[in-house]
């Protein structure tokens, strides 16, 4: 039995508390999706290997989707690769016109983790590992800060053959610059325009020579060289996950903006499909609608419709993995009992004499559940979980009290997925009016 520290047990009790998915500790509550890991781990061994991949994971509300994409994170990270992660929102979008796309990169390089780093802040890292590389090497040879200066530049030489690779590599000379002579300043600009964070081009020429800054227009540009710069620094590649795409589909009225964003989507599915792309992956999290609604998903648009069309084996019950969409199915009677039972477990800490509910308890809940929930037991084990963490905790507190009690004041409900509610006037005005500003007809030529 894998040990459990205190600080991955407090994290996982937190997280399932609040009904979310755990960042830590994720092996201790894994029930499952064998086939489906097997899967993205042959996705993260394509990356590892220079290639690319592109999944779209996707289910209904509280079936398990983020933990499954925390799940995908932590594989990434101990194959060590460098994992970027965060939620799509109105304000942070593949696509926008003013600084949507900007903050969903600033937010991405802020999330940057490796494997010592799980928890993000590993940018930093990162380019100084491969700059002290490079400079504890060279001096080691007698070269001298000139020499070592020359040889920075002719490393970063590749990059340059990438769209927008010239002002990222002065960024990274910059770095090293302000390395050597101990500039703070100019370090921490340098770190600034490789998160994304300047917005006013004349700034950014100031503070570091470069012409162009990170834009609503460019960030895939600068993901890709962000996956062959990692690779450059000692690791397998770059994973991009991307949770809460239905945001896209069910809360971005606007139909410009909305195709925009899927047209970014569709560049990033040919590119890893064609082989165009290299050491890079994306993962892509949303309940099925953004995906197969024919009004609003993926499938809308018409250059998706035949590449993500639904396979007839799934339909039929079968699993079929050999498409891009990973549709994470109900879990089972029993995945839901030994899914329970691991939680009992990280409760109490691993120790069985600590146990604060006995199987025919679990199994007591379970059939509750099962009344109440009805044919939704099965599909939101996340409503289940909530429910089940309170009544550990409430038996931790009250040891005394009644099981039959707390489970009789158990107050189960179906949650209802917010990406499916009405989006708000204030949002609206930010998903129309803007995009519809930028918008222009084009002459022929």
């Amino acid at each position: 039995m894998i040990n459990i520290k205190q600080n991955e047990r407090n994290a996982i009790i937190k997280a399932l508390q609040a009904g979310v998915s755990p960042r830590i500790g994720l092996q201790h509550i894994q029930v499952g999706r064998k086939e489906e890991i097997l899967a993205i781990l042959k996705d993260i061994d394509n990356i590892s290997k220079n290639g690319s991949a592109a999944r779209f994971i996707i289910g209904q509300y509280g079936s398990g989707k983020s933990f499954f994409l925390n799940l995908c994170r932590m594989l990434a990270l101990e194959k060590d690769l460098v994992v970027l992660q965060t939620d799509i929102t109105i304000d942070k979008r593949l696509h926008g016109s003013n600084s949507q796309a900007r903050m969903l990169y600033a937010t991405l390089m802020q999330n940057m983790a490796i494997k010592t780093k799980p928890n993000g802040g590993a940018l930093a890292s990162i380019v100084e590992r491969w700059i002290s590389d490079i400079d504890f090497n060279d001096k080691q040879l007698g070269k001298n800060q000139d020499e070592i200066i020359r040889h920075i530049r002719q490393e970063l030489t590749p990059l340059q053959a990438y769209v927008n690779g010239f002002d990222f590599t002065i960024a990274i000379s910059r770095y090293y610059e302000g390395f050597y002579k101990e500039d703070d300043i100019l370090m921490a600009s340098a770190i600034r325009w490789l998160s994304g964070e300047y917005s006013n081009k004349t700034d950014a020429k100031d503070d570091l020579g470069v012409k162009n800054i990170i834009s609503d227009q460019n960030i895939y540009d600068y993901l890709k060289l962000w996956a062959k710069f990692v690779q450059m620094a000692g690791y397998k590649g770059l994973l991009i996950c991307l949770d809460e795409m239905g945001v896209l589909s069910h809360r971005l009225n606007n139909s410009i903006a909305r195709n925009s964003n899927y047209e970014i989507i569709l560049q990033i599915y040919n590119e890893s499909e064609q082989g165009v792309s290299e050491g890079i992956g994306f993962i892509f999290a949303a309940f099925d609608k953004f995906i197969y609604d024919t009004k609003r998903g993926l499938i809308s648009y018409g250059a998706f419709e035949s590449r993500l069309k639904k396979s007839k084996f799934i339909d039929e019950g079968l699993k079929d993995f050999s498409g891009p969409v990973i549709e994470l199915q109900k879990f089972t009677f029993d995945e839901n009992l030994l899914l329970l039972q691991k939680i009992r477990h990280v409760y109490a800490l691993g120790d069985k004499t600590k146990y604060l509910i006995s199987d025919n308890g679990i199994a007591q809940y379970q059939k509750y559940c099962s009344e109440q929930l009805g044919s939704e037991f099965f599909l939101t084990p996340r409503d289940i979980i909530i429910g089940y963490v309170k009544i550990l905790s409430i038996l931790e507190q009250n040891p005394d009290v009644e099981l039959d009690k707390l489970i009789q004041l158990s107050d189960l409900q179906v949650s209802k997925d917010p990406d499916l509610e009405e989006i708000s006037e204030g949002e609206l005005e930010k998903s129309s009016d803007n995009e519809l500003k930028h918008f222009s007809l084009n002459k022929k030529t």
